[in-house]
């Protein structure tokens, strides 16, 4: 899914699965991830069960989450490769998931980190077979 095939919406009025495949593709595209940082370093949700770190695929859209008690956080980018050889295992050791690109009024896909770099090496196997 990319932009051109949703020219008539909004990626914010996607539901949390479309919103999934498109952080997918673009954290592929831009060979990075972008979080949300503040003075104690990055972001933190909770779910009912779950400790998150939230993820989207653009600078614009971490920003768009940083509002109101979130108004001080700045959006941070990191490396792809650096995502998958650190962040997964340390998120995993840490008991932490991921909650994939929430938006206002909708939540995140909350995944595992293992499942997430799973979908991730998916998507990059299937590109390089088709390139």
């Amino acid at each position: 899914m990319s932009k051109n095939i949703l020219p008539n919406l909004s990626v914010n009025e996607l539901d949390s699965e479309q919103r999934f495949q498109y952080f997918i593709d673009e954290a592929i595209q831009q060979q990075q991830i972008w979080i949300l940082t503040d003075q104690q370093g990055c972001v933190m949700l909770n779910t009912d069960d779950e400790d998150c770190v939230p993820v989207w695929p653009s600078e614009d859209s971490a920003q768009n989450w940083a509002t109101a008690d979130w108004q001080h956080c700045k959006a941070e980018p990191v490396a792809l490769k650096v995502w998958q050889h650190r962040w997964t295992l340390g998120l995993e050791e840490d008991q932490f998931h991921v909650v994939v690109f929430p938006v206002e009024q909708q939540e995140g896909t909350v995944i595992h980190p293992q499942d997430l770099d799973a979908e991730l090496r998916k998507k990059i196997k299937a590109n390089n077979k088709a390139k």
